[in-house]
């Protein structure tokens, strides 16, 4: 509102928002606002916080987040994606990869979360890009990359490995996996969604005006990015 309407009269804060929300959740309303929460839950955890530990432990050869270049911690150069599985039942799991800069998201079907699997998709993936606008790769500490070289040695892509227990350390794969969580709630099934079904997910995200994109969406930052490797 802010980004299209230049009278005070038609804006309003977050905190406006929140306020109101909240005073009317503690009536009869609550679990109807519930129901509507993106991340589908009323309590927030502590970004120190994981459920992921069974399929995580020592992958060999890996480099530390720590030895990152500075460009991609500052985020203004394109192209440095952070990665995860996101896991549904039925041993069903999705990849999602969130570019820094411009918050943009892919979504890639995987058929199992081995590490043959998972790097076999991400490498069929990867080649769809620019190689300018796909230059390191962040994920943590799950086996599912245990194969992590050999998707470097197909994509000249660096992967770097979040310290471990550390997964807020991809805040911002982090935050996406939970405004997914509103597509693909905890129980669902993913093995169930085409690949032109979660590109549809993607484009929905992708083109939602963000915050710290001065209201600009992932999209429009993207396709900038894009235009401008030529």
């Amino acid at each position: 509102m802010k980004r299209t309407y230049s009278d005070a009269a038609y804006q309003v804060s977050h905190e406006t928002i929140y306020r109101s929300l909240y005073i009317q959740a503690r009536g009869a309303l609550r679990k109807e606002l519930l129901e509507h929460l993106r991340r589908s839950r009323a309590m927030r955890r502590s970004r120190h916080h994981t459920q992921k530990t069974a399929n995580h432990g020592r992958i060999s050869d890996t480099l530390s987040i720590s030895e990152r270049p500075a460009m991609v911690e500052d985020r203004a150069v394109p192209g440095h994606w952070e990665g995860d599985l996101l896991c549904g039942s039925k041993n069903s799991q999705i990849a999602t990869l969130v570019e820094r800069h411009s918050r943009y998201v892919m979504l890639v079907k995987v058929a199992g979360k081995d590490t043959q699997t998972v790097v076999d998709a991400l490498i069929d993936n990867a080649l769809r890009l620019p190689q300018e606008l796909y230059r390191s790769l962040t994920w943590d500490r799950g086996k599912e990359m245990a194969a992590h070289k050999r998707f470097t040695l197909a994509t000249d892509i660096q992967v770097y490995f979040c310290d471990p227990q550390n997964p807020w350390q991809r805040g911002t794969n982090e935050n996406t996996n939970g405004l997914l969580r509103q597509y693909f709630p905890k129980g669902t099934d993913l093995s169930l969604y085409s690949q032109d079904e979660l590109d549809e997910v993607a484009r929905q995200l992708n083109e939602r005006p963000r915050k710290t994109l001065g209201y600009s969406t992932p999209a429009e930052c993207f396709n900038h990015a894009v235009a401008s490797t030529g």
